[in-house]
């Protein structure tokens, strides 16, 4: 699996570089945003570690320019500032995950091969009707009566898990267990963050479906007749 590895600090990205080959993962360095972008309009990525904080350009400008060109890769990034709006602006340019430094090696580790999965029964379908939207999980495009969007990773995985389920009540525990893998240890915050993005995107695309907390139970989709 090719990773590309987005971080200033030399003795971070080094050290990040080495333990990742390690593994057995192939790793493009780079260490300013301007490259960044670069990188992931060409390189080809199975996943991108993308600091937030970088000389020049930002991560998260160069993560928006980055997806308005069509780059689908899946990034997690990586940023001292962990306030929710914080994780809310990283995951709103695109970003499909968030981790805040310091962090463990081996959660590092898990969220890489959760962004490399996806369920594998899913693969084969490329377009998903339900209501007044359609998503294509294969390109991330949801369409509704107001336009298309293109969703991140995460935001995709979620959206498809509920509109596989209309009118389903889905407990935390198997939102966590298909968006982020069973090997993820995720916060269980990170679920509340991916479902305020999933609302802006349905309501973006001007869906009359709602996505509704069941309080002690999780979340369901009402879905509207067209």
């Amino acid at each position: 699996m090719k990773i590309l590895l987005v971080e200033d600090e030399k003795a971070l990205r080094e050290a990040l570089r080495d333990t990742l080959a390690t593994c057995g993962y192939t790793v493009d360095c780079r260490e300013n945003g301007e490259d960044a972008l670069d990188a992931l309009c060409t390189g080809g990525y199975d996943v991108a570690l993308l600091d937030r904080m970088l000389p020049g350009m930002d991560g998260l400008d160069a993560l928006r320019e980055a997806r308005r060109a069509g780059v689908r890769t899946p990034v997690l990034m990586l940023t001292a500032l962990d306030a929710v709006g914080d994780r809310v602006a990283g995951l709103d340019a695109g970003a499909d995950d968030y981790l805040a430094k310091p962090f463990a090696t081996e959660e590092l580790l898990a969220r890489v091969r959760a962004l490399s999965r996806r369920p594998a029964e899913w693969e084969a379908e490329t377009r998903l009707v339900r209501g007044d939207v359609e998503l294509r999980p294969d390109s991330r495009i949801l369409t509704g009566p107001a336009g298309a969007h293109t969703l991140s990773q995460r935001e995709c995985a979620m959206l498809e898990l509920f509109l596989r389920n209309p009118g389903v009540t889905l407990s935390r525990e198997r939102i966590l267990l298909y968006v982020w893998g069973p090997e993820s240890d995720v916060e269980s915050g990170n679920i509340d963050n991916y479902i305020h993005l999933v609302r802006r995107r349905l309501r973006l695309v001007g869906s009359r479906m709602e996505l509704v907390t069941r309080r002690g139970a999780g979340y369901l989709l009402e879905v509207a007749p067209c």
